[in-house]
């Protein structure tokens, strides 16, 4: 069992920037392909990155390259994503993924999801 938690969401204005936060608790959660997912409200919930288990790969969705990166610390069990130039249209809940096997846009039936956590962007 690994346990997501996400944090560092909050209320900014457009242009500002926000690094999220998934730390992973219980079995083995740097073993684990990682990835960050958004949803707005009416919408279905959407890819935003991915990062495999090692920190080497990493794939982003056309909406928010060159603006966001995804990394992680397995050190620490902590995935982040730092969100720059954030736009009213990144206003959503986020979540954390996490899966032994499934990578990228694949992760939507990850085994392991977080509570979500808001980011609120303003214009």
């Amino acid at each position: 069992q690994v346990q997501l938690v996400e944090s560092g969401g909050g209320l900014v204005q457009a242009g500002a920037s926000l690094r999220l936060s998934c730390a992973a608790s219980g079995r083995s959660g740097r073993f684990y392909n990682m990835g960050w997912f958004r949803q707005a409200p009416g919408k279905e919930r959407e890819f935003v990155a991915g990062i495999n288990w090692s920190g080497v790969n990493t794939g982003y969705a056309d909406s928010v390259k060159g603006r966001f990166t995804i990394s992680r610390d397995n050190a620490k069990n902590t995935m982040y994503l730092q969100m720059n130039s954030l736009k009213p249209d990144d206003t959503a809940v986020y979540y954390c993924a996490a899966d032994s096997h499934l990578y990228g846009t694949s992760l939507k039936l990850a085994e392991y999801w977080g509570q979500g956590t808001q980011v609120t962007v303003s214009s």
